[in-house]
């Protein structure tokens, strides 16, 4: 029974474990490994320590789908949509930018339950703390090792972690690694910014007439949503989460600032533009240091394959582009990168 490691529960790590679980008749050992605490990755949802039903999307906040891909990625969506996963976003959205054909969704059980969903389908053993930090060939295999625990042996690999994190790897991954590789990923880049959700008590009101707001006059603040009203699950029992998303300059400056200096300053901005907001029952401040791709990689549309027998890939949005669309793209690719060797 070959064993695949896929490392990282986000989007493309899912989606891949999904479509290969679906496509391929021989018996896998399918394992998921993520270094954070749950899956999501950028599409993370996170709960009020008071109340796990009190949920916000601190990544993506919805899913804008383009009439190109709505035909290119048709069952994708439909699927999603036949489970209720996604639902079409109704709130409204000051300030949001609508292209002519667009359509957004919203995730009604929060961004990730579109990850559990995907991992659920896989079948795959999923792990969290698995913070992968070596890679070797031994006897044309994969020994992989992580910061804790003893290492493990996999015949195939799909990393799909930021790259900037494929390339801190240790151990014989970095000389499989071509020069011109090398050079690629070197080159992809990313924006950051942070992200910080508010809890409620059940009962409080946020009088505003919108679900989310685009702010352009706040040095530091760009994006504000009432995250229940967005996904349209406002209730008398669970208190409202507000979600707070910085501006990319403000992020360049604080960037290595402590998340409690940073959230003090993204409050006393809140302030100007929520004047007289009450007291939150909890916080939680994300820092995405790798938040969207600004420079995929050349050249190699969806994936790279790093090495063949054993078969060792990488993908995810860093090889296309920032969002939900970009995510299928390349788990796409890589399933069609590996199937000769499954």
């Amino acid at each position: 029974m070959a064993r695949v490691l896929i490392v990282g529960a986000g989007v493309t790590g899912s989606l891949c474990a999904a479509l290969l679980r679906r496509q391929t008749s021989r018996p896998l050992y399918l394992a998921v490994w993520d270094k954070a605490e749950d899956s999501g990755g950028r599409m993370t949802t996170t709960s009020s320590p008071h109340n796990p039903q009190c949920t916000a999307d601190l990544g993506a906040q919805y899913i804008t789908c383009t009439p190109h891909y709505a035909k290119k990625h048709q069952r994708f969506y439909d699927e999603l949509l036949a489970h209720g996963i996604l639902r079409p976003l109704t709130s409204p959205i000051e300030g949001m930018v609508m292209k002519e054909g667009d359509c957004n969704f919203v995730a009604p059980q929060g961004i990730s339950s579109i990850i559990k969903h995907y991992l659920k389908e896989s079948g795959a053993e999923v792990y969290f703390r698995h913070h992968v930090t070596q890679i070797n060939l031994r006897n044309d295999k994969w020994e992989v090792s992580k910061q804790t625990g003893p290492p493990e042996q996999f015949d195939l690999i799909v990393l799909t972690m930021p790259v900037p994190q494929i390339l801190q790897l240790q151990g014989d991954i970095t000389n499989l690694i071509s020069e011109c590789q090398r050079q690629q990923l070197e080159a992809v880049s990313y924006s950051s910014r942070y992200a910080l959700g508010l809890f409620y008590e059940a009962g409080t009101k946020i009088d505003v007439p919108w679900a989310g707001q685009y702010i352009t006059s706040n040095p530091c603040i760009r994006f504000v949503s009432i995250d229940n009203k967005k996904r349209n699950i406002e209730s008398s029992e669970i208190g409202p989460s507000l979600v707070i998303h910085t501006t990319v300059p403000f992020v360049v400056t604080y960037l290595e600032h402590s998340i409690e200096d940073v959230q003090e300053l993204i409050f006393q901005q809140l302030e100007n533009i929520l004047p007289g907001l009450p007291q939150p029952i909890a916080t939680k401040c994300q820092k995405w240091r790798h938040s969207q791709v600004t420079n995929a990689a050349a050249n190699c549309p969806g994936q790279m394959t790093l090495h063949h027998k054993p078969f060792l890939a990488c993908g995810g949005d860093g090889f296309t582009q920032s969002n939900f669309d970009g995510c299928i793209t390349s788990a796409l690719c890589v399933l069609e990168a590996l199937k000769n060797y499954i």
